[in-house]
């Protein structure tokens, strides 16, 4: 490949990266501004519990920008109502031949693994989809714990900029909470939300 070809290439990729940071989402996940796990609930319309089936990565319907669809597998809904047993997420970036799209700080949802996932059907480049639109923030890995499951916020692998009571660490922090102990708190917190306060 000539140089020039090259040279052209590398601008597009630098572009696109820096559209998708600028473009993507809502100022939280742009700053990465450290989210609350109420915050998470009450923020986004949909929470499940799945593992990955596949990934695959294509253009926007103008072919201006790079997509990820996910398939997940829906083990168990937390908030929202989900028609089929098997959702898309769509995330922004991805690779198609030689070319790549990163977004950083982005979602990273790998086939064949399980998350706890925040969605919103939000504006993307060129379409509207369900997305993880709080970015790591919105993603919890499934990983083992000495007496069960952890749900460890793909956050705690980025820099998060503290939050009001000045703590900076995501929901679970580096060792993650237990599943069922979050499990019980997103449905507490889904409970609390929908209960009118009484003056």
């Amino acid at each position: 490949m000539h140089w020039k070809e090259l040279a052209k290439r590398g601008v597009m990729i630098f572009a696109i990266i820096a559209l998708a940071v600028s473009l993507t989402v809502p100022a939280s996940a742009t700053t990465l501004k450290r989210m609350s796990l109420d915050e998470l609930v009450a923020d986004n319309g949909t929470i499940v519990m799945g593992h990955v089936l596949d990934a695959v990565s294509r253009w926007n319907d103008d072919h201006t920008f790079m997509l990820t669809d996910v398939r997940v597998a829906i083990e168990e809904t937390f908030k929202g109502r989900v028609k089929n047993d098997v959702i898309t997420v769509t995330l922004m970036g991805g690779h198609i031949g030689d070319m790549t799209t990163l977004v950083i700080g982005s979602a990273e949802l790998v086939p064949g693994n399980s998350y706890v996932l925040f969605l919103n059907r939000e504006e993307l480049p060129g379409t509207r989809a369900l997305t993880v639109r709080d970015h790591v923030q919105g993603a919890f890995d499934i990983v083992p714990g000495q007496t069960g499951p952890k749900a460890v916020s793909q956050a705690s692998q980025h820099p998060l900029l503290p939050d009001f009571f000045g703590n900076a660490e995501p929901p679970g922090g580096k060792e993650g909470i237990y599943l069922e102990e979050m499990i019980e708190s997103i449905r507490q917190i889904e409970k609390r939300l929908k209960t009118p306060e009484v003056k």
